[in-house]
């Protein structure tokens, strides 16, 4: 069975956000009946919503806490939510300094949407995970049922977070369905306080800086373009068999951060030497997904490979620049 988009109401948690902006413009091409962002704006950009507010007139911003019960029940009911795509999330580098904090908030926000859909205030959960619950590979590729090891606070409320929904599943029979992304990169990620290794780079190398290297830059990442990611989640809901799983979705490659960082440094004719610093905390060795499953159930197949999804990054933040627009922290 499928399902479709059209003429649905659709909520979008974090839909400020990195992807989750990505993906209120590629729900947009769905023809919903109603789309709805919530986002407290803690890294989300109302900027990031620009060509979505220009193709869909009609899209509603609300500034919101999703883990505010109360709150989000109103809002369901004043907007007939039917659909929520949940990307709402405090980020992995705030819980190296305030961890319980991020775990609680992360939990909090999985329990109210999880107590909402199951007293039907609204029908589907489309969850987003991360690859940070796996830890570094014990095998290669990681599949769906590698061993959840992710070393740090954020990766262990993500990993519960997913228990929690799919244990909702079994015992209430909500229908909800889980991805699990890799690391996603593209136009609007965030380059100030929590940026990651491509933002960072760009950033640095446009303000005339040396890149920086955390370790030796031999860990490796799969890396995907956000628009794939965004697509995935839509076909997630589209098929009904999605329904009580995970699905990663990743490009299926494996990449290291010294090869990412020269790639952006040879687009930016940066010669620079590349600094090396110390380890991160909790950073993990190895990272590439086994995409088979959602192959088999989505037929996902990312077709952005890693130089031409580069090339699209960088010129978006060298216009960026160009233009003079504030760096967003």
């Amino acid at each position: 069975m499928t399902h479709k988009l059209e003429n649905r109401s659709i909520m979008v948690t974090g839909g400020a956000g990195f992807i989750g902006s990505h993906l209120v413009d590629r729900l947009i091409q769905e023809k919903p009946s109603n789309l709805v962002v919530v986002d407290n704006f803690f890294l989300g950009k109302e900027s990031n919503l620009e060509d979505a507010k220009s193709n869909y007139p009609a899209l509603k911003i609300l500034r919101q806490d999703a883990k505010d019960y109360e709150a989000m029940k109103h809002i369901m009911r004043d907007e007939n939510v039917q659909v929520v795509f949940n990307l709402a999330v405090t980020p992995l580098p705030a819980s190296l300094t305030r961890p319980r904090w991020v775990y609680e908030e992360n939990m909090a926000i999985v329990l109210c949407l999880l107590e909402l859909i199951r007293g039907h205030d609204f029908d589907t959960l489309i969850h987003f995970s991360s690859s940070e619950v796996y830890g570094t590979s014990i095998y290669a590729p990681m599949d769906e049922d590698h061993p959840l090891n992710g070393p740090t606070p954020y990766a262990v409320s993500k990993a519960a977070g997913d228990k929690l929904i799919l244990s909702y599943c079994r015992i209430f029979g909500i229908d909800a369905a889980i991805l699990r992304p890799f690391n996603n990169y593209g136009p609007r990620q965030n380059e100030g306080s929590y940026a990651g290794v491509i933002p960072l780079t760009i950033k640095r190398i446009l303000s005339g800086e040396p890149p920086i290297v955390y370790g030796d830059g031999k860990q490796t990442r799969d890396y995907l373009y956000v628009t794939e990611t965004a697509d995935a989640a839509v076909k997630v809901y589209n098929c009904t068999k999605t329904r009580g799983r995970v699905l990663n979705v990743g490009s299926g490659r494996e990449t290291s951060i010294n090869s990412v960082v020269q790639l952006i440094a040879q687009q930016l004719n940066c010669n620079k030497p590349i600094v090396c610093q110390e380890p991160r905390p909790g950073d993990v060795k190895r990272h590439i997904a086994s995409i088979f499953l959602a192959e088999e159930l989505i037929d996902f197949c990312p077709k952005v490979g890693m130089n031409e999804g580069l090339r699209t990054t960088v010129e978006w933040y060298e216009h960026q620049c160009e233009n003079r627009l504030p760096m967003r922290e």
